[in-house]
């Protein structure tokens, strides 16, 4: 059984599959490209996909993409658990320097899909944690872009207080320094 509800943001939802448990261990179905045409997701044309490992505590993001063809992603996490944070990067939005957050963990047949022009990060909650995320889009350097992830205009309120943060995404602009890119990627002309 596939369940896919939408999260407070609009363009996020939350994947639910049966986990199928015996004596070997488990099987779960974490992705389903055929799913697109009978949810309303777009079709996910995957180009690429990643692998992240984390200690806990690890922070990775926000992360956001401003490619031309767009960036959708579609995250699970494999081994471990973690807190999925989406942050609505488009100025145009509704929702716009909002977030919401969902813990995945492993066998829990749970995924994230998020459509471009929302931004990506997580805690990872225990050790050894390891997610996978498709990209409708490769990485591309300059166009590829982060936000503090203790921006007080967001203020996403992190579950734990001992964070590990790379030196770039702790040294990343907050989201106000980021608008006028935002602004030329995102916003309707």
């Amino acid at each position: 059984m596939v369940k896919l509800s939408p999260l407070a943001i609009r363009g996020a939802w939350l994947y639910e599959s049966s986990v199928i448990y015996d004596s070997r261990g488990y099987l779960t179905e974490w992705f389903k490209k055929d799913l697109d045409a009978t949810e309303k997701i777009p079709n996910l044309e995957i180009r690429q996909a990643n692998l992240s490992n984390s200690k806990k505590g690890v922070v990775r993001g926000i992360h956001f993409s401003i490619a031309k063809s767009g960036q959708s992603k579609w995250i699970t996490c494999m081994t471990g658990k973690i807190w999925d944070v989406i942050v609505d990067v488009r100025p145009d939005s509704p929702t716009f320097k909002k977030w919401t957050a969902i813990e995945l963990c492993e066998a829990s047949g749970k995924s994230v899909y998020m459509e471009e022009g929302l931004g990506h990060a997580f805690l990872a909650l225990e050790e050894n944690t390891t997610i996978a995320y498709l990209l409708t889009s490769p990485y591309s350097q300059h166009e590829e872009f982060v936000i503090n992830p203790c921006d007080p205009q967001i203020n996403i309120t992190w579950p734990i207080n001992e964070l590990i943060f790379s030196a770039k995404d702790q040294s990343a602009p907050f989201l106000e320094e980021m608008e006028h890119i935002l602004n030329s990627r995102f916003v309707a002309s």
